[in-house]
């Protein structure tokens, strides 16, 4: 047992030693020479590192032993901080934030999956890295929830105790539910720097959310107007765009008369929402329709009311679609409000916050739905219903609750657009900012160069409150970031705020630059804006990345990030979205408590590509349980077959033919690891590591270096326990960003250096550990065993048995000195490398370096193998003999399908073949 310093801030050759993760208490000039790793330890009185309570590796893989360990360990060390002076490269991630009052579903363990192996990776690489946690308001879920709940223990609403007291329950639900998702974050091993967790109502990111509004105000690009927006009657707010989920819904169309007053003309109009004929207030045709020029000016009895309207003419109207007549409701209808705005029309607000018809009348109080039926009864019941036609067509849904939405004027806050996108497009047209897969830019483009003007107000109470101030007395309004308790203009104490809050996406679009410090000049905003990448799914894409851009470049005047790494949805086995209503939805929580955090990850990885979605099965996590038994195995071997204390290479010279091919590969494995995590092809690289792993390294070379490891005492032992640990070692630290648990664990009860692999250095290539010759011929000697393993199958030779090999070769690998491989790994009894070889009745497996021949008497038993081959013959005769009885039988030729006497013949044929193969193999047999 020994007392060490943690070492971080590794940059340029100096590393920087931590107590506790904080100060930096001593340094040394190099900590890495060579490409190996030397342990570096401060004189006086250090603290103790993780070794210092470290057991040996138990027998069994059980994560729950060890994984809540170890995060503690990782955090109360200060690692998951950035270490390293200004001079250190820095990196920088900001966690898309969670609800406050979340539970970690898949999407969030992905998501923060391939956030940590990208963030621990570069901590590993030296860089100064910082991952910014944090959580979102979440205005409408969580004032739902409070709601849900108020109503549910007490049978009150939020109206009954008043705004404040509602809040202060608000906040008490954060007390108690916001550090949750936090916490099962920290149970999938995210690497969060914990110590800078922000949340979007905390003091700073409010104060930001009030100077960005008043910037925008002050420069016009805010204002208040009566607008058509998105409305839900179930969240009783008002919605922008970027919140409708339009789906492909059951309607119809239902074809109205209009009678033309003082005559008996009548116009058809077709709608998909009847009951917002008591809002109409004209019916447009088209200036130059021909059909309804006469009609222009005249007036039309709307139908179940006592009111008149006009026939107006705008070129707003298609003359082909419907019937070429459109009923105008101007509060209901983006198009018609505008074709109102143009013509003067009246405003008739039809429905009330709920969905309910507010006008009077019969249909007064009634909801939406349930006044619709009433009125297609009452206009059928009049003569005045035409027809119907059904449709499907998109319908707009609240993305919170599902509720359909109604597009429905009122008075709102909203957001000039354009002038806040064209910067935003131009940084992606342009290349500053890059999108990973690059498709996604079309996406992006499309929304910002057909954006509307952003309603950003809710009717809500929970959220940022929009910092506008009215003067009863003179009704003066003043946008401030500070409270207003006097009118500035007539001097009235009588100031009220506006009581509507900010839409949620208000504040975290200001996420990237919000939670180090803006508006304040902090080190931190210094450090690490513009950040590295960020990491979320395409969903979110017009809700959140859009957004972070051009706040970015308004308020920082430069990009937030210059890559947008887009990941897919997890979907169930089947493909399909993940939903309560399915009853498909897998909690990631269940699967750690059942396989450990580091199955999950592997599972959530494997097989994952950029911009696509992935399915998640019991198949995939029962392979990343497997693939931590098999390392755990491996390393428990390795442990045992070990005498040194460091992991260092021995000089080339001393490395044997098997040393050098492990070696190359791992190499090679390096190189295209970090390449595939530079272009952020995690999947890929985590492929690669698998397979190296579970086939080059456990499979192989382990098999390849037993009896070396078993020669204690000997030069060639040492030799092979040096480069056995170097190659575990380095694939651990390869791993670790995948499987940040079992690496750590592992890795601890190696010999090493430093506290945790979680600040070792990540492994690079070395022009000195290529061999490619070396690696050729070892690929040559493995592929001819393998082809030996095939044959042997195929024939069903048992394992046990041993057989002589003649092997034919031209290539150097093929010599005395790989007899052992053979004799070890493909069961032969001893090995004869030969020019040639002549005895014709041996089995030939032929392979692109070397024919292999085997004796056939080696391979099997002479008798118990004729006789079933002759109980085989007798069996296969029997069934010719039955299909060629079958198909002379001309009432079954005559009468069964054509498929089914094709598929006869095709059997008897493939009897017969059989039949010859058997033979074959008998003659072979008789000359033994």
């Amino acid at each position: 047992m020994r007392e060490t310093f943690s070492a971080c801030g590794l940059y340029d050759g100096t590393a920087y030693f931590f107590k506790n993760g904080r100060l930096p208490v001593y340094s040394a000039d190099r900590l890495f020479q060579g490409g190996k790793g030397v342990g570096l330890h401060g004189s006086g009185k250090p603290e103790k590192g993780y070794d210092a309570m470290k057991k040996e590796l138990a027998k069994t893989y059980d994560p729950k032993g060890f994984e809540d360990r170890l995060y503690r360990f990782w955090e109360e060390n200060g690692y998951f901080q950035p270490h390293g002076d200004r001079s250190t490269p820095t990196f920088s991630v900001v966690i898309p934030p969670p609800n406050v009052t979340g539970q970690l579903h898949m999407g969030h363990a992905l998501n923060n999956t391939l956030q940590d192996i990208i963030v621990r990776t570069k901590r590993m690489q030296g860089y100064r890295t910082l991952w910014v946690p944090g959580t979102d308001h979440a205005g409408i879920a969580t004032q739902i929830k409070v709601e849900e709940t108020l109503r549910k223990e007490k049978g009150l609403t939020r109206h009954d105790i008043g705004r404040e007291e509602f809040l202060k329950l608000v906040w008490d639900w954060k007390a108690k539910y916001g550090s949750r998702i936090i916490n099962q974050l920290k149970k999938i091993g995210s690497s969060c720097d914990w110590t800078r967790e922000a949340f979007t109502m905390d003091e700073n990111l409010s104060a930001a959310v009030k100077k960005t509004f008043v910037r925008l105000y002050d420069k016009g690009l805010i204002y208040r107007g009566l607008r058509i927006t998105n409305w839900c009657p179930h969240c009783i707010t008002a919605l922008s765009d970027a919140e409708i989920e339009h789906k492909d819904t059951e309607g119809g169309f239902w074809y109205v008369k209009y009678p033309v007053v003082g005559s008996d003309e009548f116009v058809i109009v077709a709608t998909t929402r009847p009951e917002t004929m008591l809002g109409d207030t004209a019916v447009a045709v088209n200036p130059e329709d021909e059909r309804y020029t006469h009609l222009i000016g005249k007036m039309l009895r709307l139908p179940l009311t006592d009111r008149e309207i006009p026939v107006i003419a705008d070129e707003y109207v298609e003359k082909e679609f419907g019937t070429g007549c459109v009923k105008i409701t101007p509060c209901h209808d983006p198009n018609d409000f505008e074709v109102g705005l143009r013509h003067d029309l009246p405003q008739i607000i039809m429905l009330d916050d709920r969905a309910r018809i507010s006008v009077p009348g019969k249909y007064q109080g009634m909801d939406r739905y349930e006044a619709r039926a009433a009125m297609v009864a009452d206009l059928e019941a009049e003569g005045l219903l035409v027809k119907v036609e059904k449709i499907t067509h998109a319908v707009g849904h609240c993305y919170r609750c599902g509720t359909v939405v109604e597009p429905i004027a009122s008075k709102q806050w909203f957001v000039k657009m354009k002038p806040l996108a064209e910067p935003a497009i131009r940084v992606v047209r342009e290349g500053d900012i890059e999108y990973i897969p690059e498709r996604f830019e079309k996406i992006y483009l499309n929304w910002m160069e057909n954006i509307h003007d952003w309603c950003i107000s809710r009717q809500l109470w929970w959220g940022h409150r929009i910092p506008a101030y009215y003067c009863r007395d003179c009704g003066e309004m003043t946008v401030s970031e500070t409270d207003v308790k006097v009118c500035p203009k007539c001097g009235s104490t009588h100031v009220e705020q506006e009581t509507d809050v900010l839409d949620t996406w208000f504040s975290s679009a200001l996420w990237p630059f919000s939670t180090l410090g803006w508006p304040r000049d902090t080190q931190d905003l210094q450090d690490f804006y513009p950040t590295s990448v960020l990491v979320t799914a395409y969903d979110i894409i017009t809700f959140w990345v859009s957004k972070m851009i051009f706040m970015g470049i308004e308020n920082m005047e430069q990009i937030p990030f210059p890559k947008v790494f887009i990941h897919g949805l997890v979907r169930d086995a089947q493909g399909r979205k993940m939903s309560k209503s399915l009853g498909n939805g897998i909690d990631p929580l269940e699967i750690i408590d059942r396989y450990g955090a580091d199955a999950l990850r592997f599972a959530l990885v494997s097989g994952n590509s950029p911009g696509n979605d992935m399915r998640f099965s019991d198949e995939k996590i029962e392979a990343a349980r497997n693939f931590n038994n098999k390392i755990w195995n491996a390393a428990r071997f390795v442990l045992m077959n070990l005498d040194i204390e460091k992991a260092e290479l021995p000089d080339a010279s001393l490395l044997e033919l098997e040393d050098k091919w492990i070696l190359s590969k791992l190499n090679t494995l390096i190189g295209e690891v970090t390449s595939n995590l530079d272009a952020y092809e995690l999947g890929i690289a985590l492929s690669k590591l698998y397979d190296f792993i579970w086939d080059v390294f456990c499979d192989w070379y382990i098999e390849l270096v037993k009896p070396r490891l078993a020669a204690k005492g000997t030069p060639e032992n040492g030799t092979a326990q040096q480069v056995i640990l170097y190659v575990l070692t380095e694939t651990l630290q390869l791993l670790h960003p995948f499987c940040p648990f079992i690496t750590e664990e592992i890795w601890q009860s190696l010999p090493h250096e430093g506290d945790s692999i979680m600040v070792s250095r990540y492994p690079g290539t070395s022009e000195s550990l290529s061999f490619p010759q070396e690696e050729i011929q070892m690929t040559r000697l493995i592929e001819t065993i393998r082809a030996i393993r095939v044959r042997r199958s195929e024939m069903n030779v048992a394992a046990s048995r041993k057989t002589h090999l003649t092997i034919v070769s031209e290539h150097a690998a093929f010599s005395e000195k790989a007899a052992p491989f053979f004799m070890r790994l493909a069961s032969a009894s001893d090995v004869t490398f030969a020019a040639s070889c002549t005895d014709e009745t041996a089995v030939r497996i032929v392979t692109d370096a070397a024919t292999v021949f085997i004796p056939l008497a080696d391979l099997i038993d002479r008798d118990k193998e004729l006789a079933r081959l002759t109980k085989e013959k007798d069996t296969v005769l029997g069934e010719i003999g039955r299909l060629e009885k079958k198909l002379a039988n001309e009432g079954f030729t005559a009468k069964a399908p054509a498929a089914v006497v094709e598929g006869e013949r095709t059997k008897l044929q493939n009897y017969r073949d059989k039949l010859e193969n058997v033979e074959k193999a008998l003659n072979q047999l008789a000359e033994l």
